[in-house]
């Protein structure tokens, strides 16, 4: 991948045992060059090993990184954080439940049910900072994105793309089907980590009122909000 980058890849799916191969190995490589400056990119399959430095030999570099693999066991990460995010799914922000309503033949109130139940795994987070993609969301629910995206998306809106679903941390373009708005930052340049939330987590989504959602996000800006999560056992 260039000069200064090494793309790993997994088996082509989307799956938590994936997952688990894919952030054991990410973590693998960050320990052991714990000295040497390197990012460890991770997607649902895939590690970007990208170096501050060109990289001399590439052969070489690739040999030293399966070397690194080789013999080791896949132990699960025991414990992940479970975070409980809030959304409210008021018609003023679920610029869409209409449209899912009638493409699925599921009442609002079941949409709002099947959406608040899983326990989502976080698989990684792009294409914005803070953009947590999420894997575990039922089926009825699936649906395709918009063949016209929006110019706009609002910050803290929480949308549905094919089978995942994720709250966008910013205003941008997107084409996800959106559903509701959730206030909490999810990316903060000034706070370290500046994402809080990171790959192997867990995230399950509660409903809040109108009134609920301007209290937290009043809360937010006087700097009292924290994060509601509790240890989850069983890692990915």
């Amino acid at each position: 991948m260039g000069e200064r980058a090494i793309l790993i890849e997994f088996e082509p799916e989307i799956s938590e045992n994936t997952l688990e191969k894919v952030l054991f190995y990410k973590n693998k490589i960050e320990d052991h060059y714990f000295k040497v400056k390197v990012e460890v990119i991770n997607t649902y399959n895939s590690l970007l090993v990208y170096y501050v430095y060109t990289i001399e030999n590439v052969y070489d570099e690739v040999s030293a990184l399966k070397g690194l693999f080789q013999g080791t066991k896949i132990t699960k990460k025991s414990i992940v954080q479970l975070y409980d995010i809030p959304v409210c799914y008021d018609a003023e922000f679920g610029l869409d439940l209409k449209l899912i309503s009638l493409e699925k033949n599921l009442s609002l109130d079941q949409i709002i049910r099947l959406h608040t139940q899983p326990i989502y795994t976080v698989y990684f987070i792009g294409f914005l900072p803070g953009f947590l993609y999420l894997g575990g969301l039922d089926k009825k629910l699936q649906i395709s994105r918009k063949i016209q995206p929006r110019m706009e998306v609002q910050k803290g809106a929480v949308g549905i793309g094919e089978n995942q679903t994720g709250i966008y941390p910013k205003s941008s373009p997107g084409g996800w089907q959106i559903i509701g708005n959730s206030p909490v930052p999810l990316f903060d340049k000034n706070r370290l980590p500046p994402c809080e939330i990171s790959a192997g987590d867990k995230v399950k989504f509660y409903q809040v009122s109108k009134s609920e959602f301007l209290n937290i996000s009043e809360e937010i800006k006087e700097g009292k909000f924290q994060f509601k999560k509790v240890d989850y056992e069983g890692g990915n």
